[in-house]
């Protein structure tokens, strides 16, 4: 799997990245799929809407922005309709790990669907460090995908 997306959608993510920092930033990304390469054509920052009551796991209750993300599902429908206008389809989901690495969580795993990249943005103290994609695998296993 291949994800190409620009140098200037990139500069969006960290922009939004390092303004909701220490919280986990989140986002949609929007363009077309041709086999196993998706094109990036527009980057759409989200509010982290997280809460606990987003969870029926116990273990989740304690968590809060800084740990977790939940797109505002209003937010994905706005995006799916916009792309739809502009013959788009939705190819990914992305948000930032607070001091910690851009590799996926459990939590991540849990949440993921087959068909979309997963890029994660790891910011160490105010500071993006690092920037990797994913795509969940059938097996249920996230599997690093080429970024260009």
């Amino acid at each position: 799997m291949t994800l190409i997306i620009s140098p200037a959608q990139i500069e969006i993510i960290y922009d939004h990245v390092i303004q909701i920092y220490p919280e986990e930033c989140c986002g949609i990304l929007l363009g077309k799929m041709a086999g196993v390469v998706k094109t990036v054509i527009e980057v759409i920052p989200t509010t982290n809407v997280w809460d606990n009551s987003y969870s029926n796991n116990s273990e989740e209750l304690s968590k809060t922005k800084q740990s977790r993300y939940t797109i505002d599902p209003h937010d994905v429908f706005t995006a799916q309709k916009y792309g739809r206008s502009l013959n788009l389809e939705t190819i990914g989901f992305f948000h930032s790990h607070p001091n910690h690495p851009a590799i996926p969580s459990t939590c991540d795993r849990d949440r993921a669907w087959e068909i979309y990249s997963y890029p994660i943005v790891s910011v160490i103290n105010g500071k993006v460090s690092d920037f990797k994609s994913w795509v969940l695998d059938r097996q249920g296993v996230f599997q690093p995908e080429e970024i260009y």
